[in-house]
């Protein structure tokens, strides 16, 4: 089976939670004896034509240069290269940026779209650029000849909206078990003596509303907030607003993803803000870090957290749980989340059943 895959920024991930997923899965499907591309942007550091096994193909991404326009010639590029292979599915992450180039697309090959979250929700879009989004995603539900959804919530919603069945895979990550505590010193923290968030620095991913729980709760633990705060004004107003807390530590990004693990596995509390979207890769990988989560009170983090985590909604709640929460007595929601990881979210079983679906497919064109 020939497979391409675009929407990201390419791999190793250096960017995000799609990234990481088509490393995973990229890698997966060549050991399954699959013929695998992935696009990368010509912006990416990895310069080399293979990943461990992977095709990589490397396309112009202007955006450095043009702006947000650039991620709309970036995946045309990217479509325009598909013409060029004998593929037999182009799996496509998301629709913001390529689901006008529909047209485009080769007619050979299966065009499967994973839909992501409902992107016109996003707080930080005007009402012209939700209007956009909206459309997008009824072009990607129109001319996709199958979705994917990575939450229940989205399946329902694409399921109504669309008239059209989508398959639920949510995403998947690994537990993590062996890790190097001396990794901590490098980031002049200790074992349990510090909480933390992992997020881009985007209004509703709340961590304005954490870090105002932080400063309300008077706590001198040290919290760490990775994300890239230089990306946009945002990020930089929120880094510019708790300067003058000396507990609030902002690293910035870090794509080393055995170093994040080892911060996330010897963390104290673990803050997930996300309140728009599917099944939250970060989210899934503080559960397989044996985090005690405690996550914004929504639909998305309850469907796959369930009990198994604390909720808030404002700073008081954050404040609340730094102030009177011991993450010693919550082992049984610790246990309980790393076990539906094994079960449910396991990172093998996840990329077998997109292996399955696309088999799967490809049976459904051929009868």
């Amino acid at each position: 089976m020939k497979i391409a895959i675009i929407g990201t920024r390419g791999i190793p991930n250096h960017y995000g939670g799609f990234e990481q997923f088509a490393e995973y899965l990229a890698v997966y499907l060549v050991k399954h004896n699959c013929e695998v591309y992935v696009y990368n942007s010509s912006n990416h550091p990895y310069k080399e034509k293979t990943f461990n096994g992977v095709n990589i193909i490397h396309c112009n991404d202007p955006e450095n240069k043009v702006g947000t326009v650039g991620q709309f010639i970036y995946d045309l590029n990217c479509i325009l290269d598909t013409r060029k292979k004998d593929l037999d599915v182009i799996l496509q992450l998301g629709y913001t940026s390529s689901s006008i180039w529909s047209f485009v697309f080769p007619k050979k090959p299966l065009i499967i779209t994973n839909m992501d979250g409902l992107e016109w929700k996003r707080s930080k879009y005007n009402f012209l650029v939700k209007q956009f989004l909206k459309f997008a995603e009824r072009l990607a539900a129109k001319y996709s000849d199958f979705l994917v959804a990575d939450s229940e919530g989205i399946k329902k919603y694409i399921d109504k909206k669309y008239q059209k069945d989508s398959k639920f895979i949510a995403y998947g990550c690994e537990v993590v078990s062996d890790v190097d505590e001396s990794i901590l010193k490098k980031y002049h923290v200790e074992k349990y003596g510090y909480n933390m968030l992992i997020a881009r620095m985007e209004p509703e991913n709340n961590v304005e509303t954490i870090l105002d729980g932080v400063v309300l709760s008077d706590s001198k633990t040290p919290f760490l907030v990775i994300g890239d705060y230089t990306i946009n004004n945002f990020g930089q107003r929120i880094k510019e607003k708790f300067s003058n807390n000396s507990q609030i530590i902002f690293l910035g990004s870090i794509y080393n993803n055995y170093e994040l693990n080892v911060l996330r596995f010897f963390c104290n509390f673990y803050f997930h803000g996300h309140s728009v979207g599917g099944t939250n890769p970060s989210l899934l990988e503080a559960m397989g870090s044996s985090n005690f989560i405690i996550a914004h009170n929504n639909i998305f983090n309850k469907a796959v957290l369930k009990e198994n985590a604390y909720y808030f909604y404002t700073p008081e709640d954050v404040s609340f749980y730094l102030k009177n929460k011991d993450k010693k007595l919550e082992e049984g929601k610790i246990q309980r989340n790393l076990e539906k990881i094994n079960n449910e979210y396991d990172i093998n079983k996840i990329n077998g059943s997109y292996l399955s679906f696309f088999d799967e497919c490809l049976q459904k064109k051929h009868q």
